[in-house]
């Protein structure tokens, strides 16, 4: 809590008046009880966190209609300060969260009598049913807790991992009561609806919820004539809820009923999306289907470095329908968590394919990680089947991905590979006197299209760079075993693999091997010793760029 600065004080003519948050550049939340006694001029907002912001003038920009009563509704007051400060703003919880507030530790930051810098207090919701669908009862964690007394009001109830899910707006009034209310996210939006815009659709992935928004604006300021009602069936579709009573008033009405009334509302809000930019924009260009290269539908998997940090990952992920990219999300976390995030992206992926869809993994990675496990990776938290054994599953350089020239090289060598029935292994022996420019001589002599290496690619590092920088299309290789010394004894574990290998591959078509690794990886896992079988750890480079077509450039100028 003591990073997040976002946390504010409200003064009023010197007193402070309760507490509240930022939620934009110059927006805080507060209570309307809390500013009733304001004067122009004479409301402030300070951020404990951040005394060197000082004191910031601020007007109560909009009042949630509360009339002064304690069992009024709409107590809530957004407050414009005079100038952007330089904060991040509170993060909302994705809707969806109330049902579970009774098994959620809150915390609230006030500023009760002789804390002039805030106070801390847990409390945790007695029921999820909202007292005149208001009001959610809160009660302390313990008894000897912090109580919600004045300087509580307006204050940020919050998860443990910092996302807001409402607001305080009564604290106990008695001395030793240790109960409150607050207004859930929910709540505070239909007081005011700006406030849906600030919540995300979903915790990870592409957030549909400001451009939905922005589309909203958009249609209202143009005045542009649709029908809401017609847009929200499009969006929620069959197994959606269905209309309200009456239909919907305004576009506004129906995003924020898909928004809150949807269960897990991110892809209804992106349905929505799209059909209202095409009846702001105008259809679409008709899409005319690419046949996937060896009827593959890749789901693509990239990894990278975020530059955010040492221990900072980015996933993106994306699927491949009629040839073309759907993307699933990207996102930024710790490298520990990264697994996970690719479980549950590959998962989102796989409901854009089409039923038939042969799917293909393809995981594209920095080259010092071309050796990640991830074959081994669980299919899910709940299923350990290895990826490699229950989908064909390959890996290829972030270089070779993007790179225009690797990628016309390699389509052309493709167009070789498939009037063949099949390639030579060209092998690369661990502990080869062969130097890297020799290999490099070979390989393209021979016009190489399958590469096999006895050693992973740390112990033979200019040897696999040479293949890499090639337009050789498949390489295969250990991922552990030979150490790839010049002086070993014979034969090793690299010699034995690629004589193994060799009959595998050969006269196999070159866009059939990712099935036929993957059926040898489930024949290892199979075995009584599966650490003993030659290919349990084989690793699987196949790179054939006509399976991520790059997008149909516009006819349109871009400057017209």
């Amino acid at each position: 809590m003591s990073g997040d600065a976002w946390h504010a004080r409200i003064e009023c003519g010197g007193a402070i008046a309760g507490a509240g948050f930022l939620v934009a550049p110059r927006t805080v939340l507060t209570c309307a009880h809390v500013v009733r006694d304001s004067e122009p001029g004479l409301l402030t907002v300070s951020f404990p966190n951040r005394p060197d912001l000082g004191m910031l003038s601020a007007v109560v920009a909009v009042h949630g209609g509360w009339a002064g009563g304690d069992t009024d509704p709409g107590d809530l007051a957004v407050l414009e300060l005079d100038c952007e400060v330089p904060l991040k703003a509170a993060r909302f919880a994705p809707p969806g969260h109330e049902p579970g507030l009774a098994s959620e530790v809150l915390v609230a930051y006030g500023f009760p009598v002789g804390y002039d810098e805030g106070q801390l207090a847990q409390y945790q919701a007695v029921s999820t049913i909202r007292i005149a669908d208001e009001w959610v009862q809160l009660e302390a964690v313990t008894a000897h807790g912090q109580p919600m007394t004045h300087g509580f009001s307006g204050a940020a109830a919050t998860l443990p991992n910092g996302r807001v899910v409402g607001m305080v707006a009564q604290v106990a009034g008695e001395q030793g009561v240790l109960a409150a209310r607050m207004l859930p996210t929910e709540v505070l939006a239909r007081h005011w609806p700006g406030l849906g815009e600030l919540v995300p659709a979903c915790d990870d992935g592409e957030d549909p919820t400001r451009r939905v928004y922005e589309l909203v604006r958009r249609a209202e300021a143009t005045g542009l004539d649709c029908s809401a009602d017609q847009l929200f069936v499009d969006a929620v579709g069959d197994f959606g809820p269905g209309l309200p009573a009456g239909g919907f008033g305004s576009l506004r009405a129906a995003v924020g009923y898909v928004q809150w009334e949807v269960e897990q509302p991110t892809e209804a809000l992106a349905r929505f999306a799209d059909r209202l930019a095409e009846r702001l924009d105008g259809p679409a260009e008709p899409v005319v289907p690419v046949e996937p290269a060896a009827g593959w539908s890749p789901i693509l998997v990239e990894i990278d470095r975020s530059g955010a940090g040492l221990d900072q990952v980015t996933v993106a992920v994306s699927a491949y329908r009629d040839g073309r990219p759907r993307p699933i999300g990207t996102v930024r976390l710790p490298y520990a968590e990264m697994q996970e995030q690719v479980q549950r992206g590959i998962d989102r992926a796989f409901k854009q394919l089409a039923p038939d869809a042969e799917e293909l993994l393809t995981f594209v990675l920095p080259r010092d990680w071309l050796n990640l496990p991830v074959a081994h990776w669980a299919c899910s938290a709940s299923d350990s089947t290895p990826l490699g054994c229950a989908h064909p599953v390959v890996v290829t350089d972030h270089y070779r991905h993007h790179s225009g020239r690797m990628r016309h090289q390699l389509g052309k060598k493709w167009q070789k590979l498939t009037t063949g029935s099949g390639a030579a292994l060209h092998r690369v022996d661990c502990g080869a006197p062969e130097r890297p420019l020799g290999l490099r001589k070979r390989l393209r002599e021979k016009d190489a299209g399958l590469a096999g290496y006895g050693a992973p690619p740390t112990t033979a590092p200019d040897h696999f760079e040479v293949g890499l920088n090639m337009p050789v299309p498949v390489l295969l290789w250990p991922r552990s075993g030979c150490s790839g010394a010049a002086e070993h004894s014979a034969p090793c574990a690299g010699t034995a693999f690629l004589d193994a290998l060799a009959p595998e591959v050969e006269g196999v078509p070159p866009t059939e091997l990712p099935r036929h690794i993957q059926a040898l990886r489930e024949e290892a896992a199979e075995e009584e010793e599966p650490e003993r079988h030659w290919a349990r750890d084989i690793q699987l480079l196949w790179d054939d760029p006509r399976c991520f077509p790059e997008p149909a450039t516009s006819l349109h100028s871009p400057v017209a």
